[in-house]
């Protein structure tokens, strides 16, 4: 199976770049869009000066519980940036929602309480809310700065040339993201 049947298979339709919007980005974008791949596991990310975003993070099921998911993002915070990723709400018919919660609740994410993210789906043209989950590099970094990391990450990454590929634009990033002044952070 290859690297995109793979997360195609894992991740819902609402959250799924196509395949050709992700070779273009690792084409358009490779100084900065990057895949991480091997028999057991496809890591997409981001990595800018200050932070690196997790795009799609997929460990085969055969291989979950052995620390491989764990040894990414390890190698990831190795790099002393900010590390941020969004993931579905906890969901009382999907476990794999609080497995995942659980995860990165161990590795020392926290979650960014005061970014409130939703999005329409083109795929299904259905509001699809994510939550932000951080690790932050040094104390210093507040939900603000996360913020206009995702601000980032939603204007480069996911509305890259989404007109021709999908044929219609994502809306805009003030219509996607907000945040709320003065609320603090949750450990996730």
């Amino acid at each position: 199976m290859n690297w995109y049947d793979k997360l195609n298979q894992y991740f819902p339709i609402e959250e799924m770049k196509s395949k050709e919007h992700i070779e273009i980005l690792l084409k358009d974008k490779q100084d900065i869009y990057k895949k991480d791949e091997g028999p057991d596991h496809v890591l997409l990310y981001v990595e800018g000066k200050e932070f690196i975003f997790v795009d799609y993070l997929f460990v085969a099921e055969t291989a979950r519980g052995q620390g491989l998911g764990k040894k990414l993002i390890h190698q990831l915070q190795e790099r002393q940036k900010t590390v941020f990723l969004e993931v579905e709400p906890v969901q009382e018919k999907d476990e794999d929602t609080s497995k995942r919660l659980r995860f990165y609740q161990r590795e020392g994410f926290l979650h960014a309480s005061s970014i409130a993210y939703n999005r329409k789906s083109l795929a299904t043209d259905e509001e699809t809310p994510m939550e932000i989950l951080y690790w932050p590099a040094n104390p210093s970094v507040k939900e603000e700065d996360v913020f206009n990391y995702m601000k980032k990450i939603y204007s480069e990454i996911h509305t890259h040339k989404d007109q021709h590929l999908y044929g219609k634009s994502y809306q805009p990033v003030d219509e996607v993201l907000n945040i709320e002044k003065n609320v603090e952070h949750d450990r996730v």
